[in-house]
This record gives structure tokens, C-alpha cells and sequence, in this order.
């Protein structure tokens, strides 16, 4: 790593720059700016998000943008209509509000004597949404995107489905949103009206979670701001990029098949952040593969970038298992296009317990698992947000055993695979409403499983996510389940088992009953997508500039513990966090926050499942002392889910505001 002090342009920076909108509201947003801009005007690289430039997202905006901006950018961390010091109300994620605020902000950028005319945008999760949604209204300054972890799917590639099962993630999601979306703007910034800009936020703003919740199936609330919808809308050139630990892959590749203009992706073994920061594994010189991306688009400068293979990938291999020091071996290789020319693909029979090319003679089996099978799976997004505790995945063989799986014997040559393993399989169950999880894991020569992808799918949405049916109890049907895009290496020695298993709790709600599957191994087959070769790749060390000024007042803190109640048969998964208290010096303001999730289920009681959940976040200068706790507890019973949430709103030790909401939504086919 290496910490860059000088650039090839001087940077002024400006902690505030007040965007106007036409109807009278402004947004704020920090700026770095070449300081001889005036006179040799840039293009504008801007960050849309409502993660508040000045005291919540400063301190990775610091090791981000100067570093464009020295290289002859105007860097911009926008703040979103309603967060931070920016004027109007964050009511839910990705309206077409907000997507009309950043196209009149990019017009507004862009006439600035001391830009150029071109904008390009950039963002990881919410930004990088944003990003591709904003690049689908064709503002006209937008050349180009970088989007990091994001996706064209909201409803069946989002933190809320996958495969038509609903995502913990999302509950936990929901949490964070409702306590992002009335939090205060700051006097320094805003003057007095701080106070009413603050109760406006808090009295008009609701509980985001209980929308979606009315939506489980993929009907017109997903589908806007889905860009799968028209992919031919995205005409600026597109750098997609992630991580294969993430939760947001899978998109990358469809964007890549399916986007008509000029496009490149990077997936390393990274999970929710940006590359230069990567984790697990090694980063890697983000911001200077990502200058040549913005050179080539908002510069026309011809580097050859665009002539370069369209893929980097990584080729994981020996992945190591544990929920805190997770780590994965491998190496980078290159692509042209998307699917890869050379994919091919090897077709495993399941016999019994076997997986091979015959199968071997075919069973009937039949299978019912735990609820608490999927405790050693992780979170569906591990280190979200910032998360420093132990969210990876486990040692596999614990869930194994609650699992029914089908295992080659030992390789004896090594099998790359790289894109979606599918299982097609026929198979009954004994309700109407069901699920199956579905991992493929690695076996070390030491018993280790590592799960090396997997795929949820929810039986009534095997045909469809906007027309769900439910099963027929005793049919047996053919259905297939799409496990997540992966590159990976199985070594020789290693065998490769496929584990089946009816519930994926904490990751995955539950079925509304205990369902037993029936399988019929004669129409069952896993295809793997099979890869030889790929073009060799590297990237450059990282670099970063300065660090923002700022001082931990008091040390951070995570746990992570999973306890079972052996007398009532209760699973509870509780997750703590805690930011400490941390000063930002150029502001002189402190901010701390702490969130408590507990997720609880109780053995052969899927109606048992909830999710508690409290965030306290507050901030202090001088006199000044903010804070806001909220509560959300998701569960479910008597076919409906039960949502109850609350807020209250404190300046130092006085409430000022209280609200509570309790919702009951019948279930529908999740």
C-alpha cells in the first residue's frame, strides 16, 4: 500500500457545495476539486448516496476521491434528497425521485465553468444502484459508471429474495434503512432550521421495511429500478465490478451478456467494498485501473482499455472456512466476452449418496431438515456496512450432517468451474409451501466442507416470481435451481459434494410448515460450467491518499454468539456492534453507533422465526447532542407476518419525538 501525498494536480477541497434544484430545494455535496479547474476545466466524478459526506461516509471518501481529483477530476460525494444536510425526505431506496434529483445535479455539474461537460458516476451497493438507474434515464453529461456490488434485479438479486425465499439480510437491511432515513441535518452546515428540517424527517419519514413487505412477489415495486427491465436503455460505458464473497455478483455477468455498449467487469474474491480495500484476499490499485476507465470515457483519451480483455476474474481455489478469518487462495485471469467462449460443461448424475458421471443405480430418497440446518452458512452479505465481526461462512460439515448430499470420490484431475452451477432435479413434497437450499461444497483430505456457492429456491416461485403456485402435495415436478455465479478451482484429491438440504435458517425465512422432500435420483443432474485457460492478468499494488484527521475517543467492539436453548429447542443467533465513539477532527464532532440483531427460531416451530433488532446512533458537539433509537421486530404466524417498529428522537437527555408503528401482512406464497 502506498499513501500518495503528492498529484499531478493540486486539490482544493470544499467540505460544502450547494447544489440548487428547480424546485427550490438544495443538495449537499463535498467536493475535490483541482485547484487550477477554473482555467482548465475537468470532468466531474460523482458518488450519490445517503450515508452523510460529512460525518458518515468521510473517512473511506477520503482514500477515494482526492486521489481522481489529483489526477484531474472533480470528485463529488453527493448526499441524497433527506440524508445529511441535503433539503427534502429519504422515504425509501431508489425512487424515481431521487433518480430525478441526480439527472438535474449531473446538468447542473456539468454547465459549472470548471467542468468540462462530461460526468461519469461511481458507487458501491446504494451508489452503484444508482449508478446504473441514473445511467438508464440517459442524462446526457453521463459518459460513463463504475458500479461496485450492486444489481439490474431488485427483487430476485437484492438483499431481499433469492430464489423467491426471503433474505434475513433484508430484515437486517430494513433495520439500517429505518434508522438511516430520520436521522438530523447539521447546524454548522444548515444554520437554525436544522431543528425543523430534523422533526420534518422524523414526523414524515416511515418505516421502509413495512412497503416491501407487502410485495413478495416480483410485481411492479421491484421491477422499477431494475435496468434487466431494458438493458438497451444504458448507453454511457459501464465498469462493473465486486467480489465473489459478496452478496451482489451475480449481475455483473448478466450485465456483461447483456449490455449493448462498451463494458468491463472485475470480480475478485472480495466481499462488500471497494477494491483498493479488498477483503478476503489482496486489493488491488482500484483507483489506478479505475483513472484509465475514466480517461478513456469522460477524456477520450485512446489508452487501449477499451481494447483489452472485458473480464478479470479471480480463480479461487483452497478456500479456508471460518467466520472471522476467512481466507481464499487463487489467481487473476482474463476474459473476452461473456459467457466465455471456452466454457464447457460436466453433467454429475446423483445416485445414492454419489455424485458422478453415471449416478450409479437410482434411489427414491426422502428428506426433512432442521430448522437450524444453515447456522454455519454466514451472513448472505458478510461485512455489509462496514462490519468488522465474524459474519463469513464456517466449516461446513455441521450443516452436512442435517443435509442430504451427494459426494464424487476423490479428484484425480482438477475441475475449474466458472459462471452458474444448475441441479435439475424431480422431486414432491408433503405441503403445498416448501423450500430447498443448495450448496456445493469442497472437501479437503481433513473431512474440512467449504461452501464453495449455493442457491435458494422458493418451490411455489419454480415457475415464476410474478405468478407464484403453490405445490401439489405427492406430485412429484421437475424443477431447477440456479446456484450463485462462481469461479473456482477444485483440486485434485478433493471431492465435490452437492448438500440438499429443506431450510437455510438464519440466512433464509423459513417455510410456513415442515415440509419432507421426496427425490427421485433418476431425473436428477447437477451441470457444472466447466472452464479451461483464460488469458493471463494483473493489477497494481494499491494506493491511497491521505487519511482524513481523526482520533477513536473509544474502541470498537463486535460479538457474534449462537446459543441453543436445549430445554424450549430455540436456535437464537445474536450480533453485536459497536462503532465506539470516534472524533472527526475538521468537524469537531463525535459520532458513535451500536446495533443489536437477535435472530431466534425454535425446532419444528417455523412460525417461531422473528428478528429483533435496536440501533442507537448519536453525535456530540459541545452542547449538541443528537441521538435516535429504533427498534424493528419481523415475525410471523397464522399465515401473516407481524412487523412492529418504533422511534424515538432525543437532544441530550430531552425526547422530542416518539412514534410506533405495528403492521400485520398476510404471507403470500414466501
Amino acid at each position: 500500500m502506498t499513501v500518495r501525498t503528492a498529484f499531478p494536480r493540486a486539490i482544493d477541497e470544499v467540505r460544502t457545495l450547494w447544489i440548487p434544484l428547480a424546485d427550490g430545494r438544495r443538495l449537499a455535496a463535498r467536493v475535490w476539486l483541482p485547484t487550477d479547474a477554473g482555467s482548465d476545466p475537468v470532468p466531474a466524478i460523482v458518488e450519490s448516496i445517503p450515508y452523510r459526506r460529512l460525518d458518515g461516509t468521510v473517512l473511506g471518501d477520503a482514500l477515494t476521491h482526492p486521489w481522481w481529483a489529483g489526477h484531474g477530476y472533480a470528485a463529488i460525494r453527493l448526499d441524497i434528497a433527506g440524508s445529511g444536510d441535503s433539503d427534502g425526505l429519504l422515504l425509501d431506496e431508489y425512487l424515481a425521485g431521487e433518480q430525478d434529483d441526480i439527472c438535474e445535479a449531473l446538468a447542473w455539474i456539468a454547465a459549472r465553468p470548471w467542468c468540462s461537460g462530461a460526468t461519469g458516476m461511481i458507487g458501491i451497493s446504494w451508489g452503484g444502484f444508482a449508478a446504473l438507474q441514473v445511467a438508464a434515464r440517459r442524462p446526457p453529461s453521463l459518459r460513463a459508471i463504475v458500479t461496485c456490488c450492486s444489481t439490474d434485479d431488485r427483487y430476485n438479486d437484492d438483499v431481499h429474495y433469492m430464489g423467491g425465499c426471503l433474505l434475513n439480510d433484508g430484515v437486517s437491511w430494513g433495520g439500517g434503512i429505518f434508522s438511516c432515513v430520520s436521522r438530523w441535518p447539521d447546524p454548522e452546515t444548515v444554520g437554525e432550521r436544522w431543528r425543523d428540517m430534523w422533526l420534518e424527517r422524523l414526523g414524515r419519514t416511515g418505516c421502509p421495511p413495512i412497503g416491501w413487505t407487502r410485495h413478495q412477489r416480483r410485481d411492479t415495486f421491484w421491477k422499477h429500478g431494475s435496468v434487466c427491465e431494458d438493458y438497451g436503455a444504458i448507453e454511457a460505458a459501464v465498469y462493473a465490478v465486486g467480489g465473489w464473497t459478496d452478496g451482489y455478483t451475480n449481475a455483473l455477468l448478466r450485465l456483461m451478456e447483456h449490455l449493448p455498449g462498451p463494458k468491463r467487469a472485475l470480480v475478485g474474491p472480495w466481499t462488500h467494498v471497494y477494491p483498493h480495500f479488498g477483503t478476503p484476499g489482496e486489493p488491488v490499485g482500484f483507483l489506478q485501473d479505475g483513472l484509465r476507465w475514466w480517461d478513456r470515457w469522460l477524456k477520450g483519451i485512446d489508452n487501449g482499455i477499451d481494447r483489452e480483455p472485458a473480464l478479470n476474474l479471480w480463480m479461487q481455489e483452497d478456500l479456508g472456512p471460518h467466520p472471522m478469518a476467512f481466507h481464499v487462495g487463487g489467481r487473476w485471469f482474463s476474459e473476452t466476452a461473456w459467457p466465455p467462449p471456452r466454457n464447457g460443461r460436466l453433467s454429475l448424475a446423483l445416485g445414492d449418496g454419489t455424485l458422478s458421471a453415471d449416478g450409479g443405480e437410482a434411489v427414491t430418497l426422502r428428506h426433512g431438515s432442521p430448522l437450524a440446518c444453515g447456522a454455519g452458512g454466514g451472513e448472505w452479505c458478510p461485512r455489509d456496512g462496514g462490519g468488522a465481526g465474524p459474519e463469513y461462512q464456517g466449516d461446513q460439515r455441521i450443516d452436512d450432517r442435517l443435509s442430504l448430499c451427494f459426494e464424487t470420490g476423490p479428484l484425480e484431475e482438477p475441475v475449474a468451474i466458472l459462471g452458474a452451477p444448475v441441479l435439475r432435479l424431480a422431486l414432491s413434497i408433503d405441503r403445498p409451501r416448501g423450500m430447498i437450499a443448495v450448496r456445493l461444497n469442497e472437501v479437503a483430505e481433513d473431512g474440512r466442507s467449504s461452501r464453495v456457492t449455493y442457491g435458494l429456491l422458493n418451490l411455489s416461485h419454480r415457475a415464476s416470481h410474478e405468478t407464484p403456485e403453490p405445490m401439489t402435495p405427492g406430485r412429484m415436478e421437475r424443477v431447477a435451481v440456479r446456484l450463485n455465479d462462481v469461479a473456482y478451482r477444485f483440486r485434485p484429491g478433493r471431492r465435490i459434494r452437492l448438500a440438499i438440504s429443506t431450510s437455510y435458517w438464519p440466512i433464509a425465512w423459513p417455510a410456513p410448515e415442515p415440509a419432507t422432500l421426496t427425490l427421485d435420483t433418476r431425473d436428477a443432474r447437477l451441470d457444472l460450467p466447466v472452464h479451461d485457460g483464460g488469458g493471463e492478468t494483473a493489477f497494481e499494488a494499491p494506493e491511497f491518499p491521505p487519511a482524513h484527521p481523526a482520533r477513536a475517543i473509544e474502541p470498537a467492539g463486535f460479538r457474534r454468539a449462537l446459543t441453543r436453548d436445549i430445554g424450549a429447542g430455540a436456535l437464537v443467533l445474536r450480533h453485536e456492534e459497536d462503532t465506539g465513539r470516534v472524533l472527526i477532527e475538521d468537524i469537531g464532532l463525535v459520532v458513535a453507533k451500536r446495533s443489536e440483531e437477535t435472530f431466534t427460531i425454535v425446532e419444528g416451530d417455523p412460525g417461531s422465526a422473528r428478528a429483533d433488532m435496536t440501533r442507537v446512533v448519536e453525535a456530540a458537539r459541545g452542547d449538541w447532542r443528537p441521538r435516535t433509537e429504533t427498534r424493528l421486530t419481523f415475525a410471523c404466524g397464522d399465515g401473516c407476518f407481524r412487523i412492529t417498529a418504533s422511534i424515538e428522537a432525543h437532544e441530550g437527555d430531552r425526547r422530542i419525538f416518539e412514534r410506533r408503528w405495528d403492521e400485520t401482512i398476510p404471507r403470500d406464497h414466501v
